[in-house]
């Protein structure tokens, strides 16, 4: 296992000034999170149901009397604007209600048998990593972390190493809340170390990972060693279908922040704009304004819709997808320092340039048209993710037929609404492995026990 530095620096990303220096997990330090953690998970589920909830609900009560100072945090580390950071830190303030109101309702079945009774209990697993992405860093850590607590687990979390900032506080706070020493442990630190060794660990029984299907793919090969469960949330390159029939201008009006909200860097974004051929350059004259209109700038000012990229290597990669030529529509962007780049449409691509099915991960869309309902399928489909997508039309039959024949796991009509905390999300093909969220999110952190028990005489 590679060497790491002992501390990380966290750079601002709207400014590159650095805001933070954590040290960094090494695999000896991990393993000895693990032995704590597993500790504390056996007086955890031993715990009542209902002592349980009380400190999960305490915990989300404490966040949310933290909104403002996580939110902050989220602006400085991530460059997030301030009212994306404040809309995650009420994600995570929610996720945790939510999922406290499961612990009691996590119950098993009696199953009806010959010659006895067959119960099911749900157990938990025992300790969970969880591994956060940075561009999401609050409310995706939430994603696995709270049902894991809420269903007996215990929680090591291993945020990214540009954004461990709100995940250390999070920590605090659940120690303020009375959640137990060691229950829920943040490990900052380097993906190919303290990552790795979660990976591997026998003692971690499942590990929850967002981030690159590259990654996510190596994450399943190690962790199948141990026979290790895992939830993959990984990429995307989500269609918006515009159909001719739909209210074009209110398709054009919000797709731009369907794929520029957290400057592009989110599995989500609908990068792809598909548009009938007949309402192609309607839509393409309503886009460009609206495109232009989106304020770029300070992510801690109200009015600032769209931020700057998480860093330079990413500004790079963004960069490296786009020629000037190419560029159909571009916003602007602040000089100066930041890792600034400007809201972008392309056009008229040829059928092999990556932007078409590359995900960028980047304030970039690519505008495409159709002829027909068979022929937008078929380009929707025509990746290798299928994570999100949105569709628009006034035909309702359409909807419904064109959601079917969509291969991704979250789907929107006439809206860009991928996440709710109290419905699955999770992707087809290449996009990811399980389901996070929803009413069933803490049976999948369970192993479901059957037992028979005779009643012969």
């Amino acid at each position: 296992m590679p060497d790491e530095p002992h501390v990380h620096q966290i750079l601002n990303p709207a400014t590159e000034e650095v805001v933070a220096t954590v040290p960094a997990t090494s695999a000896t330090e991990v393993d000895a999170a693990v032995v704590r953690a597993a500790a504390a998970q056996r007086r955890w589920s031993q715990a009542g149901p209902a002592d349980r909830a009380r400190l999960l609900r305490r915990f989300a009560a404490i966040v949310d009397a933290h909104l403002e100072e996580l939110a902050r945090l989220e602006v400085r580390e991530a460059g997030h604007t301030l009212g994306n950071a404040r809309w995650e830190a009420g994600n995570v303030r929610d996720l945790l209600d939510y999922a406290a109101g499961g612990v009691e309702r996590l119950t098993g079945r009696q199953i009806p048998v010959a010659g006895g009774l067959d119960i099911t209990l749900l157990e938990p697993l025992g300790v969970v990593g969880v591994i956060a992405p940075w561009n999401f860093p609050m409310p995706i850590a939430a994603w696995g972390a709270a049902p894991a607590l809420a269903a007996g687990n215990a929680v090591l979390l291993k945020p990214a190493e540009t954004t461990p900032l709100t995940a250390l506080r999070l920590a605090e706070l659940a120690l303020e809340a009375g959640l137990p020493e060691h229950l829920f442990h943040v490990l900052p630190g380097a993906g190919g170390v303290a990552g790795q060794a979660l990976v591997d660990h026998p003692g971690v029984a499942k590990i929850v990972f967002t981030g690159s299907t590259r990654v996510g793919k190596e994450i399943m090969a190690r962790g199948a060693r141990h026979m290790k469960r895992v939830t993959l949330e990984l990429g995307g390159k989500s269609p918006n279908i515009v159909f001719a029939d739909a209210d074009i201008e209110r398709a054009a009006a919000e797709a731009p922040m369907a794929y520029l909200d957290n400057a592009g860097q989110d599995c989500c974004a609908r990068t792809r704009i598909l548009v009938q051929r007949t309402a192609y350059d309607r839509f393409l004259e309503l886009l460009a304004p609206a495109v232009r209109s989106v304020v770029v700038g300070d992510p801690s000012d109200e009015k600032t819709q769209m931020g700057p990229l998480i860093s330079r290597t990413q500004l790079e990669r963004v960069r490296g997808y786009v020629s000037d030529d190419r560029a159909a529509v571009r916003g602007s962007a602040p000089d100066g320092p930041g890792f600034w780049f400007p809201p972008t449409v392309l056009t008229d691509l040829p059928a092999d340039d990556p932007a078409l099915t590359e995900e960028i991960f980047g304030p970039v869309a690519v505008v495409i048209p159709f002829d027909d309902e068979e022929q937008a399928v078929r380009l929707a489909n025509d990746t290798e993710y299928g994570l999100s997508g949105s569709l628009w039309t006034r035909d309702l039959g359409r909807a419904l037929r064109v959601s079917r024949a969509v291969a991704a796991g979250n789907l929107s009509v006439n809206s860009h609404s991928s996440v709710r905390y109290s419905t699955p999300f999770g992707g087809y093909k290449q996009s990811g492995v399980g389901r996070e969220l929803g009413p069933d999110a803490l049976t999948a952190f369970t192993e479901t026990k059957n037992i028979f028990i005779s009643t012969e005489a």
